[in-house]
């Protein structure tokens, strides 16, 4: 008994039958005729010295060694699928693919995509916002733009932006609150996006860094910072917001940051990408181009103070 491999082409037709179970669909998938598939269905057959399918009146059924064969064959062509794909991007110097998290991207890149587009009108930027973490082969993803505690073994990763929080809110409420502890008087909103943090970076910790006792109980909570952020907009309450997200609402005057008190992170937004990918050339542009972008962000640090949710912590 040969080892010798069959025909690719009779190969892909097994995998597509065996997915489907049924020879029409599995030649519809690949764009030939039925009888061209049982063709090939027929020569891997003979090439393996048994049946890979029982037919039946309107279906197929696997027998023992097509089921044998059937994962083997899937993995194998999603491999060389996730192969061909990453020796496609190697060529492509017009696109770039970025995904980030759904508030960074309607909050802050967004609203700067002009200025690459201007800087650089021979390159495309395609986004994919998910708070799911993207694959680089498997999502055809180029770049990455990550918000956690860095954990990028095996890739490229560079710090781009250190994620503070403080109280905002819009300068009508500010009129109204003099002191921290006037807060206690107003609707706190709450946003459960850095719930993962530990310590927690939240009101509780807050109020402890101002010597102020517990926080009042009660306010709306949000799953997405872009959402607490929207509400505050509304003069709905006070968000304790993350500084990349409110970056632009706070330098066009729609938000104010009356205490300079702020709670700095161990998160942090990475830029992350295969390791090798960034010297390409027009990766390389976005990499240059953001982390210029980010310098705008990084001077609502000055005259701020900083402590973090590990030193409130230690606290008595």
């Amino acid at each position: 008994m040969s080892d010798r491999l069959p025909p690719l082409t009779a190969l892909r037709a097994f995998d597509a039958a065996a997915r489907h179970l049924s020879f029409a669909k599995a030649a519809h998938e690949l764009n030939v005729t039925p009888a061209a598939l049982s063709f090939q269905i027929k020569s891997l057959e003979d090439h393996l010295g048994a049946p890979v399918f029982h037919r039946l009146n309107r279906a197929v059924e696997l027998t023992e060694a097509g089921r044998a064969l059937a994962p083997g064959a899937a993995d194998g062509f999603a491999t060389l699928s996730s192969a061909w794909r990453a020796a496609l991007r190697t060529t492509n110097k017009s696109s770039i693919t970025v995904t980030a998290g759904p508030a960074i991207t309607s909050k802050w890149l967004a609203p700067r995509i002009f200025s690459f587009a201007a800087a650089h009108p021979d390159i495309e930027l395609r986004f994919a916002a998910s708070l799911r973490r993207l694959d680089f082969d498997r999502d055809d993803i180029d770049v990455a733009i990550r918000f956690g505690v860095p954990a990028d073994d095996g890739l490229y990763s560079k710090t781009v932006v250190r994620e503070w929080v403080t109280p905002m809110m819009t300068p009508d409420l500010a009129r109204t609150i003099k002191t921290p502890a006037d807060l206690r008087d107003i609707t706190l909103l709450h946003q459960d996006d850095t719930s993962f943090l530990d310590p927690p970076v939240d009101w509780t910790a807050w109020f402890k860094a101002m010597n102020l006792g517990p926080p009042p109980s009660g306010g709306p909570r949000f799953s997405q910072a872009d959402h607490a952020l929207d509400a505050a907009l509304s003069g709905s309450g006070v968000i304790l917001g993350r500084v990349s997200i409110a970056m632009r609402d706070v330098n066009e005057g729609r938000l104010v940051m009356p205490f300079d008190l702020s709670m700095t992170m161990d998160a942090v937004y990475r830029l992350v990408c295969p390791s090798g990918t960034e010297k390409r050339p027009h990766i390389k542009a976005f990499l240059e181009w953001l982390e210029e972008e980010t310098k705008e962000l990084k001077m609502l640090d000055h005259g701020r103070r900083f402590t973090t949710a590990a030193e409130v912590a230690a606290r008595a």
